[in-house]
């Protein structure tokens, strides 16, 4: 079941209107996609038409009438908009060329015209309505209450728009942290995914900073609140994608101004032949060989058909073969941002690597006691195999693949924020033993010297990826995790680079070190580290303006650049819904070995959708020319444009093959 919605809030959300709550479950059904179902629903009404228009006429006609209401409706309600704001666009030509057709007798071309440019409005708005949900992924992330601590103690739950900097917040193990805040007391580990793209987790203790959003692991956790709902790390990324989604370039603002241009001059020039043609050449103003008539033909053959469905055609082509593959494209004219792409930049964990944690080795590090690296992995896997975590997860596995056995543990005890602890029975005695982060190892500084605590904390300065420590009687052993990588990836950046000239860059929120290690081992040779979700977004956004860029990424901090980026690349099973939103294309099965492919899909249709174009023009001066001077009937003029209309739909099936 749904959240409930207060009627204002609904609306803020940004979701699709046939999800309101506020409509009967059958309202919603017939909703959605209300435009894209009416216009399937007159191409039916069409060809009926057809049909019947060679055994009964009538009945012909009554499916023409069909049409006209359900297509030419909204299209002539949209063109007297248009008129009452004084813009003449390709909206008010097809309206135009449709209704005026049933003044010579061509209602069927009138008809056909209807349909197709519907059609085609209703594919994009049903494609764009998918945008909506980047930010109400985003303002979903937090809850929209917290439970309070009042001054005598009491816990609370209130509403986090009511909740002002100073208060107390008491935050469960589970939970997601609803506002910004301070640890006043208590210690756990919090996951921060949506600020770093990190998935393991981070100790936080008294006097840490917790952003809104983080997810609170094992301990409980008192915070000070910093910042306001309206001010708080989400509000902030929220600004980030309406800036973003602001700044994202308008591919088709070329086509709008030809087809506005192009509109005003066809529609002048028709008026024009109307009133001159019987001044020039004296011909009547009326009948079949009259001025109108001739204008009216050439304005119906003008009406650019064939050039509607160019690019359409083109692109559903190729969305329904990427779609085969596992390719969700959001809009045509996302393949043609990425045919024009220079750049291609990667976010690193989770996308150019797996995002699971791998234990690569065992470190002896101060062994008084001689105990074997065995024996010590044998302990440190039995301590964690009572928790869930990435670098538990990996730990146990390679135990496992070691074929070492476990121990059993008593009194075991997890340690909020530091790590895990507990008696195991060892070399005839029990031990109690304890693993986790640096801090706590540190905190025994009664069992080393000066000198040894200056050693190992020069190593852990050094290291360019995680440890956990293991703590036995007076030894420490080090087990290092590194992150691997995705099989194929560097064969895959290899073939971008010298098939397609792309430029190749990382992005990661991880420290330098790590970000250098990865970027070697796969050849990147542009790399950026220590990057926050704004930092990510300046990047990209100084990237776009100086070349077209392809951002692939899969964590909510990357939605920003992924809105941001000339086109947005995410891996969808993995990836967060808000990245999925932000997105232009989602990677279904996150295979990224598909975008070599999807690149050369991308220019070979923009290749097919150039060619549409140029032979939509063709068939359009060659059809209009002999109509105006009387050369042909209009009929022929009609074949002459729906041959080129055939034609063009014919080519773009083309990119259907996989």
């Amino acid at each position: 079941m749904s959240d409930p919605y207060a009627f204002d809030e609904y609306f803020t959300r940004g979701k699709e209107e046939s999800l309101s709550p506020f409509l009967t479950k059958p309202s919603k059904k017939w909703a959605k996609n209300l435009p894209l179902k009416s216009s399937i629903l007159s191409a039916f009404f069409l060809l009926l038409a057809f049909i019947f228009s060679f055994y009964l006429p009538p009945l012909s006609n009554l499916f023409i009438v069909c049409v006209f209401f359900l297509s030419g409706t909204p299209a002539l309600i949209g063109t007297l908009e248009d008129l009452k704001n004084v813009e003449i666009n390709i909206d008010l030509l097809m309206t135009l060329a449709a209704f005026l057709s049933v003044l010579i007798g061509s209602q069927m071309e009138g008809a056909l015209l209807l349909v197709l440019f519907e059609f085609s409005a209703a594919m994009e708005r049903a494609v764009m309505g998918k945008a909506k949900g980047a930010l109400s992924n985003l303002r979903s992330l937090a809850p929209t209450f917290a439970t309070v601590i009042s001054e005598n103690g009491n816990a609370l739950q209130k509403s986090v728009k009511e909740i002002t900097p100073g208060t107390s917040i008491l935050i469960k193990a589970g939970e997601i942290v609803p506002l910004d805040g301070t640890v006043i007391s208590g210690a756990s580990f919090v996951n921060l995914i949506h600020l770093t793209g990190e998935s393991v987790p981070v100790s936080k203790k008294t006097g840490d900073e917790v952003q809104a959003g983080s997810r609170n692991l094992d301990g409980t956790l008192t915070l000070t609140v910093t910042r306001s709902s309206e001010s708080s790390t989400i509000a902030k990324l929220i600004e980030l994608m309406n800036k973003a989604q602001e700044m994202k370039p308008k591919y088709e603002r070329f086509f709008d101004k030809f087809v506005k241009r192009y509109s005003i001059t066809i529609i002048g020039l028709s008026a024009l032949f109307a009133l001159l043609l019987p001044v020039f050449f004296s011909i009547p103003f009326v009948g079949h060989e009259g001025s109108i008539y001739r204008a009216l033909a050439f304005l119906i053959a003008a009406s650019p058909c064939a050039l509607i469905i160019a690019t359409p055609t083109a692109y559903l082509s190729s969305i329904s073969s990427c779609a085969k593959k596992g390719i969700l494209l959001k809009g045509g004219t996302t393949l043609d941002a990425l045919a024009s792409a220079k750049t291609m930049a990667f976010d690193k964990t989770g996308t150019l690597t797996t995002g699971k944690l791998t234990c690569t080795k065992v470190e002896i590090k101060i062994n008084k006691d001689e105990i074997s690296i065995q024996d010590a992995t044998s302990i440190a896997a039995s301590l964690e195999k009572h928790i869930t975590h990435p670098m538990a997860e990996a730990l146990s596995l390679f135990a496992k693949e070691q074929n070492i056995p476990l121990l059993d543990v008593l009194d075991f005890k997890a340690v909020s924020g530091y790590g895990v602890e507990g008696n195991v029975s060892f070399q005839g005695k029990d031990e109690h033993v304890f693993i986790g982060n640096e801090e706590y190892l540190f905190s025994k500084s009664n069992l080393f010297s000066t000198e040894e605590k200056k050693v190992l904390q020069q190593h852990l300065e050094t290291l360019d990826h995680m440890v956990s420590i293991l703590l036995i009687k007076n030894s420490v052993f080090f087990f290092h995790f590194l992150d691997s990588i995705r099989p194929g990836i560097k064969t895959l950046l290899s073939s971008l680079e010298n098939l397609f000239h792309l430029k190749i860059v990382m992005l990661t929120g991880d420290h330098e070190r790590s970000a250098k290690l990865v970027a070697e081992k796969l050849g990147i040779k542009n790399y950026f580290s220590k990057l926050r979700p704004e930092n990510k977004l300046d990047i990209v956004s100084k990237l776009s303006k100086e070349m077209s860029l392809a951002m692939v990424g899969d964590g909510i901090n990357d939605a920003p650049a992924l809105a941001r980026a000339t086109v947005g690349i995410s891996m969808g099973t993995i990836g967060s819904d808000t990245a999925v939103d932000a997105s232009d294309i989602v990677l279904l099965r996150d295979e990224l070995p598909l975008l070599e492919w999807l690149t050369h899909k991308a220019r070979k249709t923009v290749s097919i959708v150039k060619q549409n174009i140029s032979l939509s023009l063709f068939v359009i001066l060659f059809a209009t020319t002999p109509a105006l001077l009387g050369l042909v009937p209009l009929f022929v003029a009609v074949l002459l444009h729906e041959g080129g209309t055939v034609i063009v739909g014919l080519n773009s099936l083309r990119l259907l093959k996989k």
